[in-house]
């Protein structure tokens, strides 16, 4: 599955961190924010969840749900909720294999050391359950406002 902007994203399934299955197809009626972020608790990806925190409100205003998804275990998503009071789900892709549909599990080179791992990337999905709009490699400050933005011009 090769996730394309305009096109219907295909259904999956993963558990949240509370160990349930939460599939894509369960917030259809609901535009869908799903973030792909490399590590619990580490710091770039701490300051792009409480952001997402810090807007949760603004995106239900537009009925916009947010969903986090990395390849933490449901028992480090529930750590990192606890940590920091986050409001939305985050699954849990222990197999990456979502992030692969989504083609965001990458080979990363740092400090001359290869890995694969999540590239940070953000996906827009309308009501209807369509790709709008994929943000990639993304920086992490000033992202939640420019998604949001995103869903305020077009959604």
């Amino acid at each position: 599955m090769a996730v394309e902007a305009g096109k219907q994203v295909t259904d999956f399934t993963l558990p949240n961190q509370n160990g349930e299955n939460i599939s894509l197809s369960d917030f259809k009626g609901k535009n869908v924010v799903l973030y792909f972020y490399p590590k619990d608790m580490t710091p770039g990806c701490t300051t792009e969840a409480c952001d997402f925190r810090d807007q949760h409100e603004k995106f239900g205003e537009l009925d916009a749900v947010i969903i986090g998804i990395s390849p933490d275990p449901a028992s480090s998503h529930q750590k990192f909720i606890d940590k920091h009071d986050l409001p939305f789900e985050l699954l849990a892709d222990e197999d990456h294999k979502v992030a692969e549909d989504f083609d965001v599990w990458k080979l990363k080179n740092k400090f001359g050391k290869e890995s694969y791992g999540i590239e940070r990337s953000t996906f827009i999905i309308d009501k209807e359950g369509q790709l709008k709009k994929d943000f990639r490699k993304v920086s992490v400050k000033g992202h939640v406002e420019e998604a949001l933005e995103f869903i305020r011009q077009n959604l």
